[in-house]
């Protein structure tokens, strides 16, 4: 597959079958995002994948937002990946600060579109989802206090029916200048 062709293929899902992913499929996309770069190498991350329909379950209830209809898919997804921020080297972390950058957000989104493009490229689907109850996510999984959870990202096999969205961009000439804003 063309990267052009994949970049295109690739959409954020919210409907999903019950068909279980199979681990080595769930284990390429994590290969995929290990492989991400990171600001000096830091690889600040930890991937917890929920596979585990009771816990998956508790999660997904995690999601919804203020109206239940928010993320109301979650629950679809046979499997969440939850990515754990964590402490970046010394040198990435001090300048972080100089530059008033968060370099482990940034790398933490790099590999988590690694992990979605991965996906889609062996059939899977895939959503980013930055709106859940962290707080109570990281007392299921029993992440460290001292420690975030930026991003979940569900993943599944979508309905064959399912439709794929045609991707709404702002036109080139409305974002790229050369040389100057």
């Amino acid at each position: 597959m063309e990267f052009h062709e994949l970049i295109s293929l690739r959409q954020s899902d919210r409907k999903y079958t019950d068909k279980p992913v199979k681990r080595e499929m769930i284990n390429r996309c994590i290969e995929a995002a290990r492989m991400a770069p990171s600001a000096s190498n830091s690889q600040p991350w930890t991937f917890i994948v929920i596979d585990d329909i009771e816990i998956k379950d508790r999660v997904a209830n995690k999601t919804f937002g203020p109206l239940k209809s928010f993320n109301k898919f979650v629950p679809q997804a046979p499997v969440i990946i939850a990515i754990v921020q964590e402490k970046p080297k010394i040198v990435t972390e001090l300048g972080g600060r100089i530059k008033n950058k968060e370099y482990p957000l940034m790398d933490i989104g790099i590999a988590a579109e690694h992990i979605c493009l991965q996906a889609a490229e062996i059939g899977l689907g895939s959503c980013m989802l930055g709106w859940f109850d962290e707080k109570a996510v990281k007392e299921i999984l029993k992440v460290p206090d001292n420690k975030n959870i930026p991003l979940l990202i569900t993943l599944g096999y979508v309905p064959v029916d399912y439709k794929h969205r045609k991707k709404g961009r702002k036109s080139l000439d409305k974002i790229l200048k050369y040389n100057s804003y």
